[in-house]
């Protein structure tokens, strides 16, 4: 196996980080969440990869609050948080041009 194709352990962690950012409890984190994974779970490094998960142990109140700005996010966290701010704002703005 080359060095650019995943393993087989890769593949299944970034499925179930898929599948547990689109089952987050609520729809809002949901749409916000999983759109998130699907567009940028693959170009995560491991360490990034990591900090996600961690985010995902999140309850969805909190994570909201620490995108708000309502709450202060664990520094570890502030990098993907970022990227998850990026997309919700990028979202939001195709859906409101």
């Amino acid at each position: 196996m080359s060095a650019d194709t995943p393993t087989a352990d890769w593949t299944a962690r970034l499925k179930r980080l898929r599948y547990r950012s689109w089952h987050r409890g609520t729809k809002e984190a949901d749409l916000l969440i999983g759109t998130f994974a699907d567009a940028f779970a693959s170009a995560l490094t491991p360490a990034e990869v990591a900090l996600y998960e961690a985010l995902l142990d999140a309850d969805d109140a909190i994570l909201f609050d620490w995108l708000d700005g309502a709450a202060a996010a664990p520094a570890d966290l502030h990098d993907i948080l970022a990227k998850l701010r990026a997309h919700r704002a990028h979202g939001l703005a195709k859906r409101n041009p």
